[in-house]
Order: C-alpha cells, then sequence, then structure tokens
C-alpha cells in the first residue's frame, strides 16, 4: 500500500505534534473547549474557536490567547442550526485554508424532572447537544475525506453513560454522540479505503469521543457545596476534574501518532463509572 499522506510534513516530528495543523473548536472560547483551544495551540495548532453570542467575551479570549503567542481566530455562530454550521466551518476553510481537527465541544442544559420537561426543552437541548454535532461533522467530514486526512472529538458526558435526575434530555444528546461517533468512525475509514486514501503509514481520519466527569466549570461553580459534597463522594478520586485534564486526551487522539484509534470512548472522570 501507498504510503503517502496529505498532512504537512512538520507534523508529527516535533515537540508540537500538531505544527500546521488547523483546529475548529465550537464553544472554545469558555470551560473545557478554552482549555482545549489552548491545549491544541499548544501543541501548535492554529485554534478557530467557536462562539453562541457574547462577542466582547470572545474577542478577549482571542486577545489573550494570541498574546500568549498562539494563532487563532473566533467564529460566531449557532451550533443549533444546520446552515450556520456548515457557514462557519466554510469560514474556517476560507481564513486558514485547511481544516484537520474539529472538536464538537458546544453544549447546554436545561434541567427538569421528565415530568416537569417540555417538548421545547428536550428539542433544545438534543438540536445543540447532539444534531450540533451532526450538523458541524458533515462539511468538515465532506473536507477530510476530500484531503484524506482528518480528526474528529466529540465532547460527551458521563451522564450520557449513567444519566442524571433532571437530565433526561442532556443525558439523551450525551449519550447519542456515542452511536454517532462510532458510525463517523467507520464511515469515515470506509469512504477513504473506497477513494485508495487509507495509507498504512498516514495519519488516517479518526473520529473519537470523550466522556467528562464532574469539571470545574461555569457549568458547575454554582452548584451548592451540599451537592459538590455529595458529588465527590461518588468519585474514588474525591475531587472535581479540572478542564486542562480533559483537553490533554483530546489533542492526544489529535496526534498522528493515534491514527489507530477510532470510534472509542474516552471517560474522564476519576473512576466515577466504575
Amino acid at each position: 500500500m501507498a504510503t503517502t499522506e496529505t498532512a504537512p510534513r512538520a507534523a508529527g516530528t516535533g515537540p508540537r505534534k500538531l505544527e500546521g495543523r488547523v483546529a475548529l473548536v465550537t464553544g472554545g472560547t469558555r470551560g473545557i473547549g478554552a482549555a482545549i483551544s489552548r491545549s491544541l495551540a499548544s501543541q501548535g495548532a492554529i485554534v478557530a474557536a467557536g462562539y453562541t453570542s457574547n462577542t466582547e467575551a470572545a474577542e478577549e479570549f482571542l486577545e489573550n490567547f494570541q498574546s500568549d503567542g498562539n494563532e487563532g481566530s473566533i467564529h460566531k455562530g449557532n451550533v443549533g442550526e444546520c446552515d450556520d454550521c456548515s457557514r462557519v466551518v466554510h469560514e474556517v476553510l476560507d481564513e486558514h485554508d485547511r481544516l484537520d481537527i474539529l472538536v464538537n465541544n458546544a453544549g447546554i442544559t436545561a434541567d427538569k424532572p421528565v415530568l416537569k420537561l417540555s417538548a421545547e426543552d428536550w428539542d433544545k437541548v438534543v438540536r445543540v447537544n447532539l444534531s450540533g454535532a451532526f450538523y458541524m461533522s458533515k462539511p468538515a467530514l465532506e473536507h477530510m475525506i476530500e484531503r484524506g486526512s482528518g480528526r474528529i472529538v466529540n465532547i460527551s458526558s458521563i451522564i450520557g453513560q449513567m444519566g442524571n435526575v433532571g437530565q433526561a434530555n442532556y443525558a439523551a444528546s450525551k449519550s447519542g454522540m456515542f452511536g454517532l461517533t462510532m458510525t463517523l468512525a467507520r464511515e469515515a475509514a470506509q469512504s477513504l479505503a473506497k477513494q485508495d486514501k487509507l495509507h498504512d503509514n498516514g495519519v488516517g481520519l479518526t473520529v473519537n469521543c470523550v466522556a467528562p466527569g464532574f469539571i470545574e466549570t461555569d457549568m458547575t461553580k454554582d452548584l451548592p457545596e451540599k451537592v459538590l459534597d455529595s458529588v465527590k463522594k461518588q468519585i474514588p478520586m474525591a475531587r472535581m476534574g479540572r478542564p486542562d485534564e480533559v483537553a490533554r486526551v483530546v489533542h492526544f487522539l489529535c496526534a498522528d501518532a493515534s491514527s489507530y484509534i477510532t470510534g472509542q470512548v474516552f471517560a474522564v472522570n476519576g473512576g466515577m463509572d466504575m
């Protein structure tokens, strides 16, 4: 089989494993997304960080990001709208000429018990968290298949594995990402094989999923102390996780050396699901 690959030669050959790659991170200006953006940049990636509405905060993130010596851009869009997702992907391609990595990180909650959960609450969360990952992945995958290489990483949650009272919509959306990940992974490999782009020593086109546990972010910082204490008692490591601990797994999966890992779910939860 051929050993040619389409990715830049600098990638994976030095201390910065993602040199020259372009990464689009949805929800990439805050919380876990911001940590992922910085982690990918630390490995040499050019980061296009997506955000939904707070332009002032996004611009502040980009200013700090670039002042740290990183290269990147910000892109406003609604992950819950198919056409807007396609626009953002093509906007990144127009600005950076390529897209090597997509991290589907954006997510929302609307917590209520099932008996009080409206159809609108259900649809809104599933549309952003699950459908949004599909809306972003489709145009990105088309480009990656054409180029013959790429990485897609979907950010799910331990709630998708274990469920949680008051989060039926969130749990269903995050659980759905497991099936989406595995199907995209199979189809990506099949598409490369059909086009004779599935090379022994190539970068490959992989799709994987990371499922964080309870992480210290804006979503969890306002939880009552009693609730946090109760959560920590369920975690063998007896603490909340940090955004950078999730981000490290993401940049590991994006490296060339991870080309034999696809269709997998990586839990980052302190052992909570054991």
